[in-house]
């Protein structure tokens, strides 16, 4: 190995760039053509070495439908990628998941069935998700970036998770996590250290929020906020913001009282433990707020009361961000958009948000270690 291949496999050296783990995603969807579309970004291999965790017939195909000249480069395991690199026209792909979806009965095979919920396209997904995490507890990868995957695909495969981030909790042994939704500062340029936005419930029906929203919780995502800011993105004293959960944060009891009676406590309680928490307030004004650089991150109560409010700011850029497992995990912060599939107009910037915003976590992770 010469010196500068060298250099940028030491976690030690400046020019340390972190191996990833890239799932496709479920085939039937737009993830084989954002992964094509991002690894095209010069950014992206300056940050990182990117290796796909999927099938490589599906990236050539992904290719063409795309008219990018890519060279797609089967290899057998990891230890190869110290030959090899991936570059904005070299994808490396280490096989994951089966192939009894991909039609090859001629010179010229297609996913089947595109743009549908199909039990094989899920398992597929999922095994290539198994591969990736199982990797980067092992330590062979630096962190894991995830296409999207079909719920309704996956659950068809015999595997009921309500989605990337329960799957990815159960398999590193967790039970303390929360899905964080990202802006880099570029996105919000009054925020330097760019804006998160950590839910307390998150898959789940509206009716059930209110059984789920506890004083533990709120304190807990407090804390995963808290340390995702220091850690993650380099902020002494990260200020977090706390959602009320009732319209105007229950206006003294008329509308709701889990302001005063839940949340007000467990923001008490996460000030008791250092954090810099603050809260509740009514979500249509924290976020802007937010947006105008007087908070770092946002606890939110339910999915959509933070999923919406970000996405209005960055919809495409927006990075979904895992936090409390033992690895880095980032996605892209839209679905399979199965009506889209396979029609060359899906949007890459969210998957090279993520590919930046892992390896940032990654070489974090490894400096912090």
């Amino acid at each position: 190995m010469n010196p500068i291949d060298s250099a940028i496999r030491n976690p030690n050296s400046a020019m340390f760039k972190p191996l990833l783990a890239v799932t496709m995603g479920d085939p039937a969807g737009i993830g084989p053509e954002v992964i094509v579309k991002a690894w095209a970004e010069p950014r992206v291999h300056q940050a990182c070495q990117p290796i796909v965790f999927g099938h490589p017939q599906v990236l050539q195909m992904a290719a063409a439908l795309v008219a990018k000249k890519t060279e797609i480069v089967t290899i057998d395991d990891l230890a190869a990628v110290a030959d090899r690199q991936s570059t904005p026209d070299t994808i490396l792909c280490l096989p994951a998941g089966g192939d009894d979806w991909l039609d090859m009965p001629t010179d010229r095979p297609h996913v089947n069935p595109i743009g549908i919920s199909d039990a094989r396209t899920g398992q597929a997904a999922y095994d290539a998700v198994i591969d990736a995490t199982d990797a980067a507890l092992a330590g062979t990868v630096q962190g894991v970036v995830t296409a999207p995957l079909s719920k309704s695909a996956l659950h068809a495969a015999g595997h009921q998770y309500p989605g990337h981030t329960e799957l990815l909790a159960e398999r590193c042994g967790v039970d303390d996590f929360a899905m964080m939704l990202y802006l880099p500062p570029e996105e919000v340029p009054a925020c330097p250290a760019g804006l998160g936005v950590v839910h307390v419930t998150l898959h789940m029906a509206l009716r059930d929020v209110f059984g789920k929203v506890t004083a533990d919780a709120v304190s807990a995502k407090c804390r995963l906020a808290d340390q995702a800011m220091r850690e993650g993105f380099g902020l002494a004293k990260p200020r977090v913001g706390v959602c009320a959960l009732n319209p105007h944060g229950g206006e003294d009891g008329l509308f709701g009282d889990e302001e005063t009676r839940i949340i007000a406590p467990a923001v008490a309680t996460a000030r008791d433990q250092g954090i810099d928490a603050t809260g509740p307030f009514p979500t249509d004004t924290l976020m802007v707020r937010a947006r105008d650089g007087e908070l770092d991150a946002i606890v939110a109560m339910y999915h959509d009361q933070g999923h919406i409010a970000l996405k209005l700011l960055g919809m495409h850029r927006a990075v979904n961000i895992t936090l409390g497992l033992p690895i880095v995990r980032t996605s892209v912060a839209h679905g399979t958009a199965l009506d889209r599939a396979w029609q060359g107009t899906a949007e890459s910037s969210g998957m090279v948000a993520a590919l930046l915003t892992a390896s940032q976590l990654a070489r974090c992770r490894t400096s912090n270690v």
